[in-house]
């Protein structure tokens, strides 16, 4: 059995991701890590396919988790600065 088809891999690179995402705020790992536990948790079911299918299985829920935790989380407050005149008047 390939490395990629254990489920304990995937489970460690989640891990991974989610302290590194300590080290990175911004919830840009995070997103990451959500979908190497969810590739963890299939193979851990038994669902093995090839590595295209969990390389895209991975993207998937990646993007989609990312886009649900920056919906919840958002953008804070005075996070983005609009300028609205030129600094060199």
């Amino acid at each position: 059995m390939m490395l990629w088809q254990e489920w304990w891999v995937w489970a460690l690179a989640a891990v991974g991701l989610a302290i590194l995402e300590v080290l990175a705020p911004g919830q840009v790992l995070l997103g990451f890590a959500v979908g190497a536990a969810a590739v963890s948790a299939l193979i851990a079911l038994g669902f093995v396919p090839s590595i295209y299918v969990l390389a895209l299985i991975f993207a998937a829920v990646s993007l989609l988790s990312w886009f649900v935790i920056r919906k919840i989380f958002g953008v804070r407050k005075g996070q983005v600065k609009i300028w609205e005149t030129d600094i060199n008047e």
